[in-house]
Formats: structure tokens, sequence, C-alpha cells
């Protein structure tokens, strides 16, 4: 059945131009299931059952799994037995019948206008990595891009004069996302005073370079987020994501419609973006609750 896994990360590489890391996750959840099917002497894809696919949900729930990652996996699941059936390795697909687990829609965390100003000032300073940190930090917060997106943005796919980027998202997609005029004066200064001394010639291609002079990798952003919220003083939990969610609730929250959202942060389905319109109506509640003499 490994075999037929890897004929599968390939389709997904290819066919269906899915990032690395959604590959690797597929890979991840499918590899651990085919482990499973192997111990029920199941080896070939005609003697899976839908009672071998439920009995390793199962295992999953016992073993502390839940609901929202045990969905992914039966979504991993049943795109790899369709994709068998396509291929013709497969008759049905027994993945097709089975509910994913039922989640709970939880609202995703973001920061404060004052939570983001206290982010910003903790990179106050002419240090290299502050001027860098700040510069990363704004663009992140104008653009709502992922934090992969962020640290593979090439130099040539940022237009600082006229106020826009390039990103390739998930699925392989570009999309054309504005840069506001505050992130556009922290990557200017970063270009400009940190940049050019670690590369005057422009020879590396990524915009954000680390003090080595080498592209920025995802953990090493992840480092300066945690280093800055704790300088900050923020208690929340903050992630890169953080950041972007705080990007769409505030623009929601000051009048923006949720399709130009949808288009910035590179959504293909409108109802992925929806869920902001969640955070905003219970804001609104919170501050009823709490200035209105009868809330």
């Amino acid at each position: 059945m490994n075999d037929y896994l890897d004929l599968f990360i390939s389709y997904l590489a290819v066919e269906k131009g899915l990032s690395r890391n959604t590959q690797e996750a597929y890979s991840r959840d499918l590899a651990r299931y085919l482990e499973f099917l192997e111990k029920q002497g199941c080896n070939k894809p005609a003697e899976v059952k839908t009672t071998d696919i439920t009995a390793f949900l199962n295992v999953l729930k016992d073993n502390g799994v839940g609901p929202r990652s045990r969905a992914r996996c039966l979504s991993a699941i049943r795109m790899f037995h369709r994709f068998l059936m396509v291929e013709n390795y497969a008759e049905l697909n027994p993945a097709a019948i089975i509910e994913a687990p039922r989640t709970l829609n939880k609202l995703p965390e973001f920061l404060t206008s004052s939570e983001v100003d206290a982010l910003f000032s903790a990179c106050n300073g002419a240090a290299k990595e502050s001027v860098r940190d700040l510069a990363m930090l704004e663009l992140l917060y104008a653009t709502g891009l992922r934090v992969s997106e962020l640290v593979n943005l090439k130099l040539r796919e940022v237009n600082l004069d006229v106020g826009y980027l390039m990103t390739v998202g998930k699925g392989n997609k570009e999309r054309l996302v504005p840069v506001g005029e505050s992130a556009r004066g922290k990557v200017t200064a970063y270009l400009e005073g940190v940049r050019y001394r670690h590369d005057p010639q422009n020879r590396n291609p990524y915009l954000f370079l680390s003090r080595l002079g080498a592209a920025m990798s995802r953990q090493a952003f992840w480092n300066i987020i945690k280093k800055r919220v704790l300088l900050a003083g923020i208690r929340k939990n903050v992630s890169p994501h953080t950041l972007r969610h705080s990007f769409a609730t505030h623009l929601l929250e000051n009048g923006a419609d949720l399709r130009s959202v949808q288009i910035m942060l590179g959504h293909a389905d409108l109802s992925t973006t929806q869920i902001y319109t969640h955070v905003t109506r219970e804001r609104l509640k919170r501050l009823h609750r709490e200035i209105h003499p009868r809330g």
C-alpha cells in the first residue's frame, strides 16, 4: 500500500499543485492509516472496507486525537481512496459514506489594535534585527499573508512604489495584495538600511534574510514572533497566523466587505472567510454587555 501512497503524493504535487506542507500533512496522516491497515491484514486497495476506516478513526479517538484532527485525517483518506478509484487501482471508495467527526467552530485568536501597536513598539530601535523584524511584522499585518508566503516572498514580487505585492498561495495560486503606506515605509527602511548590507548585489532572490544573509525560515520567524510578543508584554498565544487573523478581523470591523477580504486572504471558498464575521459579531455582543446599561 505504501507504493500507492507514493503515487498519491506525486499526484498531489503534480496534478493538484498542493504545497509541500500540505503534501507532508497528507503523507503523515496516511502513513499512520496504512500502518493500521497492515496490522489488520489489508495489503491491497480492494481489501479495505468501510469498517476498517471507522475502526482506525475510533483508534485515533481512543488515543486522544481531537475531532478536528480526525476530520482532517478522514479527508486525506477519502481523497486517497478516490485517487485509487479514479486510477483504476480499486473499484470503490470505502470512505465515501463515512461522516466526518463533528467539530466546534473555534473562533480564531486575534490581537486588538492596541496589542498590534505594542507588538510593533517592541521592535523599536536602530539594531538591524529590530528594523527587519518590524518590517516583517508590519508587512504580515498589512497584507494577511500566511507565514510560508511571507518567508518565500521574492524581491521581484514586491512593488513598493505602486504599493502591492504578488504572492503564491495554496494550490499554487497567485494573488495580488495591496500594501499600505506604513508597511511600505518599514520595508523600504529595511531594504535600504539592512538588507543592502547583507546582499548589495541582490543575488539572493528572497526579500527577508537572516542575520547571516540566508533566506528566512518559517521556524526562524516563529522565534522572532515569540521574542517580540514577550517584549511587548502580550499574554496571548500569538503565532504568525494570529496577525493574519487580526488583519481580516480589523478590516471587517472597519467596513471592508467579505468578498474583498476573501480575495486578499486567498481563500478559495467564501465560507472559510465567514468565520471572521463571527469574530466581529462576538466582539459587538461583548461590547454591548460591557457598555449598555442593560447589557
